[in-house]
Parts: C-alpha cells; structure tokens; sequence
C-alpha cells in the first residue's frame, strides 16, 4: 500500500475538493498522515509460525505452560498462536487466558475520562505454572508491568515469559524485554504501530502510522 497523505488548512472562500487537498473555510487545521506497511499478511503469517516453533522448542507439550492474552489486542495474537499451535504442529488441549490489566496500570487515575474495563478470564492454576504474556505491541514496558501485578492475584507462577509481534526497542520506559519476538521496529515517539487481524478489522498487517 503507497503511502496516504491527507492536508487540510484554512482558505477564508475556496470550496475546491480534489485528492490531494481539503480547502474547509473559517477553520484553522493541519494534518498530514502517513501510512506505512511494516509486515503484510504473509509474512504476518510467517512469524506466527516461526513463534510457535520457538515456543515448542522451549515448553514442548506445553503441559506446564499456559497463555495468557493481554487485554485487548494481545488476545487476538494469543488465539491465533493457539489455533497454529494445535491445528498444525498437533499441541493437544493449550491453556489459554486473557487478562485485564486498566486498573493496574500506574496512570489510570491520572485520566478525567471513565476507564472501560475489558474482561479477565483465566479458569486454570496458575500457581507453579510457566506463563506466557502475549501482547501485540511492545512500547513503554508499562503494560507489562502491570500484567505482573494482575497475575499474582491468580497464584504464583513459577516463570513468566514474554512474547509480542512487534517490539519497540527505543521507546521503553522500564527494563523490559521480550523473550520472543515477531519483528523489531525502530519507531520514535509520534509514530504509532498498529497491528491488524483479519478477525476484527479484515485483515492481517503491521502499519507505521505517522501524524
């Protein structure tokens, strides 16, 4: 996909609309967007199975191993794993939960907007269990963070592990790294990486989104 570039900016009379500008009178704006493909659906699709190989060569029957999902986007990557994982490579029965984490993150008071919560279900022992996050995005570190709170109310896990489709190597505010990894992409701060899934929105890509 070329990328998509959108400007908008006053003129006080011109009603003109054409592909590459928006003339809106009496409104001051200015936006340009850029869109960028960073992985397309197959090779999407090549990483999922390269991290389920790597998962069993490290947990093998996975019958101390659990996944956890972070709420929200980290289910979607969590479900496809286990779809490839038992489908195709024939793990039986894979464990797999997802976790909320809104009200164990470090800012969420600092927000005047009402915080929605997404569900948390996680019908299994954790305790002595190998855990395994799963998360679509790999930023800050403070998600993170805050699934390893989350969990301890679930028991004690013998290992947590961490496995995400896209990490962010430059923009970490705490010391935390991935021990599987999709692709590792050099974004700075106002550049946005959005993972899509064709269950949700039709299709499976990485795009570098820049405002």
């Amino acid at each position: 996909m070329p990328p998509i570039q959108i400007k908008i900016f006053q003129s006080p009379t011109a009603q003109q609309i054409n592909s590459d500008f928006v003339y809106l009178p009496n409104q001051t704006l200015h936006l340009i967007m850029s869109q960028k493909v960073l992985l397309n659906s197959k090779e999407v699709t090549i990483i999922l199975h390269r991290l389920a190989c790597q998962l069993i060569e490290k947990h093998l029957d996975f019958s101390d191993t659990i996944l956890v999902g972070i709420q929200p986007r980290g289910v979607f990557l969590a479900e496809r794993l286990k779809q490839i994982l038992e489908n195709e490579y024939q793990v039986p029965e894979i464990s797999l939960g997802y976790l909320d984490i809104t009200f164990f993150r470090d800012d969420f008071r600092r927000t005047d907007k009402p915080l929605e919560a997404n569900k948390t279900q996680i019908n299994f022992i954790v305790e002595n269990k190998k855990v395994i996050f799963i998360d679509d995005v790999l930023f800050t570190g403070r998600s993170i963070r805050s699934a390893l709170t989350a969990i301890q109310s679930f028991g004690r896990p013998s290992e947590i592990e961490l496995l995400v489709l896209i990490d962010r190597r430059f923009s970490r505010n705490l010391p935390i790294q991935p021990d599987y990894r999709g692709r590792q992409v050099d974004a700075i701060n106002d550049e946005k990486v959005k993972v899509s899934w064709k269950e949700n929105e039709g299709e499976d890509a990485v795009y570098l989104i820049t405002n």
